[in-house]
């Protein structure tokens, strides 16, 4: 009993009850900063939720909607994006996001050494027509040497996004425009590869 006391007296000399209370809220604030930064970026909109790298339901509807609008470099961009290859990769991300931009360099690679029967595209869930964040998805891409094609959503696909809670969210797409398999939520592009080749064997 004494060395019990004798414990709670040195602790609470060392670091009053108040203090250890704002502690403990800094060092949970500091865990959950760096939780993000490694996994991916909530949406302002988005309940307050943990985002770990996950293989989950998709977040987005079953079926891709008719879209028509452009790629960061200018280039028309349509639902037929999608019909050339069996599966599409769509890499949902921001130009605010530092996990989104810490994997480019391997989201480009990824696209390289992609399968002929596969592809992948990104989608700058930020940018709209004629904003700054296209230019920002441009150097970012350039910069990590991240050639693929990335879109900038129109109407259709800012719908299609709603349900997405945080970024980046990677899904996959069939040649129909049918969302297929799981959708892989933060910064994990190995699981993307595991998932692709899942889907390719079907």
């Amino acid at each position: 009993m004494k060395s019990l006391l004798r414990r709670k007296f040195w602790r609470d000399k060392i670091f009053p009850a108040k203090e250890m209370i704002g502690l403990k809220k800094k060092i949970f604030a500091a865990l959950m900063s760096v939780a993000v930064l490694f996994t991916g970026c909530l949406d302002d909109s988005a309940d307050d939720k943990n985002v770990p790298n996950s293989a989950q339901a998709s977040p987005v509807a079953q079926n891709v909607p008719n879209f028509n609008t452009t790629t960061i470099t200018g280039e028309s961009a349509t639902n037929e994006i999608f019909a050339a290859k069996k599966i599409t990769v769509v890499n949902i991300w921001g130009t605010f996001c530092p996990p989104c931009i810490a994997e480019m360099p391997e989201l480009g690679e990824m696209a390289r050494s992609m399968p002929d029967d596969a592809q992948i595209i990104g989608l700058v869930c930020d940018a709209t027509a004629g904003s700054a964040e296209i230019q920002a998805a441009l150097k970012i891409t350039r910069d990590a040497g991240a050639d693929f094609v990335n879109i900038v959503p129109d109407e259709q696909l800012t719908k299609f996004m709603a349900n997405v809670e945080a970024v980046p969210t990677t899904i996959f797409v069939n040649s129909r425009g049918e969302v297929v398999g799981k959708a892989i939520v933060g910064a994990d592009v190995e699981g993307y590869k595991d998932e692709l080749a899942k889907l390719l064997k079907k």
